[in-house]
């Protein structure tokens, strides 16, 4: 017969399993845990033995473990469901569906011990405890936030689901003509189409051509006007260039009344921005910082185009050299050159899906926790962005979709969430006004689906989904999850739930919890998970769980509650021990 001995030891219970014919086994015990006692086979409910692959370890010793090595293991059983070996690529599946992806620099070191595994190994390489402790033991506070699902959209694969749907009903429009009054934008496909999200925590999906690379346009404007602002300051470029729609087409002769461009969103008054950025090799710089270092190139044969096709774009510099639009010392040409090279820059979705996260971070790549803006200048870019972004439909899209965009004429829209994403779309074909047809419908109909508009929380409005709430953030639905695993003793969902730091102590109707439930139900695994997790709660009455058990004749749950018990009950009674902790009186458990 098995007997452990537990010792209460710096919060964490230690178990010692004694056998009359064979030596001291020791297993270490903390919260949230199911036990583990000689080899067993892991079932959906429990192995056939008290096992415990979360918190309670195997050990030749009774040296405990560091508080962070408990932790990882939680976390290890979370994410494998319990087994003690699953495929690499079941942990980096698992990844993608929290939103993280490989190539995010945070999990460099993490991605480069499995790159060296895999190097290593002859056959299938299988993560243990031991490969994942190497893997995540400089981003467990990352993974636990992700895995905890405390990122900004917690249930990340259903969203990015949503997103797909809505990205192959989006793909069935075809109106539009590729434009091709600059000679390198008609080479592209009219069927190619492509979105990119990043949110404010860096989790991201891709769908469509979005390793395709492609010129930004006009989508470059914000980005130099932020950095304009993050140099010079708002006083000093709103000088030199207004902040109104001007409700013309982006490449007119217009200027304000005070003889200034409209706003920097046309041709016009990016020219001016152009002009005022001092250090002009810094700007790539600053482009890749908001990149989170992903892809950015530059296409010479796109900005050989612009220039022999910009005759519009010279008008437009000479037309406002003689209204004295530039600040002193400033060269039109070298300007208007500037605004070519700009315009020419190259992104793919995903790139730029995370300039577009930069901007809804406030400045902050969320890849990289660089802050590459100011708070200012975002905060301006947006504003600007919301009126003027669009040309001479950024009334409708303020309208319809409510959120801060601009589109280009290469076919991509940059549109920012504030404070939850940003979003690339791609493709081609463009209405009249210059916007990307398919771009502008995946805009609408994501703002359909999800109250991302920024009015969408005003009181009594429809209601649409909110990705940002946690599914299950309701108190009733969590109870019955969390009542319902105890019933049917579900280790790995009670597992999940105390990872995600639902309160375990959760009553029903008539305040009975999940360790009563488990209880009454005979489930032993369930009960010595819980154990772990909780302390000891009576009913309203005074019944305790212990009084379920023995009710329903299940005598091995007894045997378990009653030592529980009895520890809780000496709480009070405890010992030092040199070099330790305070522990607990020793209690003897059969099981």
């Amino acid at each position: 017969m098995h007997c452990l001995r537990a010792l209460r030891r710096s919060g964490s219970l230690q178990l010692v399993a004694k056998h009359a014919d064979a030596a001291k086994k020791v297993f270490t015990a903390q919260p949230a845990c199911r036990l583990t006692a000689g080899e067993s086979t892991t079932t959906s409910r429990g192995p056939p033995v008290p096992a415990c692959a979360d918190r309670f370890h195997l050990k030749t010793n009774i040296h405990s473990k560091s508080p962070s090595s408990g932790v990882e293991d939680l976390l290890f059983y979370t994410i494998t469901e319990g087994k003690e070996h699953v495929p690499i690529s079941y942990f980096t599946s698992a990844l993608k569906k929290t939103g993280l992806h490989p190539s995010d620099p945070r999990l460099k070191d993490c991605m480069e011990e499995l790159r060296q595994a895999v190097k290593e190994s002859v056959g299938e390489v299988m993560m243990d405890r031991d490969l994942f402790h190497r893997c995540v033991g400089g981003n467990i506070v990352l993974l636990i936030q992700a895995f905890r699902k405390k990122f900004i959209i917690p249930e990340f694969d259903v969203f990015a689901q949503k997103i797909n749907e809505i990205y192959k009903t989006v793909q069935k429009q075809k109106d539009g003509r590729v434009a091709d009054y600059i000679p390198q934008l008609a080479k592209f496909s009219p069927d190619l189409w492509g979105v990119s999200l990043c949110t404010v925590d860096g989790q991201r999906h891709s769908v469509g051509d979005t390793k395709q690379p492609f010129c930004l346009q006009s989508c470059v404007k914000p980005l130099q006007y932020a950095i304009a602002v993050h140099e010079a300051g708002t006083e000093q470029v709103h000088r030199y260039v207004g902040m109104e729609p001007s409700g013309l087409k982006f490449n007119m002769l217009s200027l304000d009344d005070e003889d200034k461009p409209h706003n920097p969103m046309v041709n016009a008054g990016a020219i001016v921005i152009s002009s005022l950025i001092k250090v002009k090799r810094l700007v790539m710089e600053f482009v890749k910082k908001m990149a989170g270092q992903e892809y950015v190139g530059f296409s010479n044969a796109m900005f050989q185009s612009e220039k022999e096709t910009g005759n519009r774009n010279f008008a437009i510099g000479y037309y406002m050299k003689e209204k004295k639009c530039f600040p002193l010392g400033a060269d039109m040409i070298d300007s208007l050159d500037f605004y070519f090279q700009l315009c020419s820059i190259e992104v793919t979705c995903e790139s730029g899906s995370i300039m577009a996260a930069t901007l809804a971070n406030g400045g902050i790549c969320p890849i990289t926790g660089e802050r590459v803006l100011s708070a200012e200048s975002v905060r301006n870019t947006l504003s600007l962005m919301h009126s003027c972004g669009m040309y001479d439909f950024s009334g409708q899209m303020a309208f319809h979709v409510g959120l801060p965009a601009k589109s280009g004429v290469s076919g991509a829209i940059l549109l920012v969430i504030p404070n939850v994403m940003g979003v690339m779309c791609w493709s081609p074909p463009l209405d009249r006004v210059g916007n990307s047809v398919r771009g502008i419908h995946f805009c609408q109909e994501l703002v359909s689906l999800f109250n991302f508009h920024n009015y969408d929380n005003l009181r009594h409005f429809v209601k649409k989904l909110d990705p940002r709430r946690p599914d299950g953030d309701d108190r009733n639905k969590s109870v019955f999850n969390l009542m319902f695993a105890a019933y049917s003793g579900d280790v790995s969902a009670l597992r999940r739930f105390a990872l995600s730091s639902m309160d375990m102590e959760l009553k029903d109707y008539d305040s009975r919890t999940a360790l009563h439930i488990s209880a009454a139900e005979g489930e032993f695994h369930a009960t010595v998970f819980i154990c772990g997790s909780r302390h000891l709660v009576n009913e309203p009455w005074g019944n305790l769980p212990i009084d379920d058990a023995r009710q329903f004749g299940h005598e091995e749950v007894v045997t378990v509650l009653k030592d529980y018990q009895q520890v809780y009950s000496q709480r009070g009674v405890q010992h030092t021990e040199a070099g330790h902790s305070p522990i607990m009186d020793t209690i003897e458990v059969i099981v």
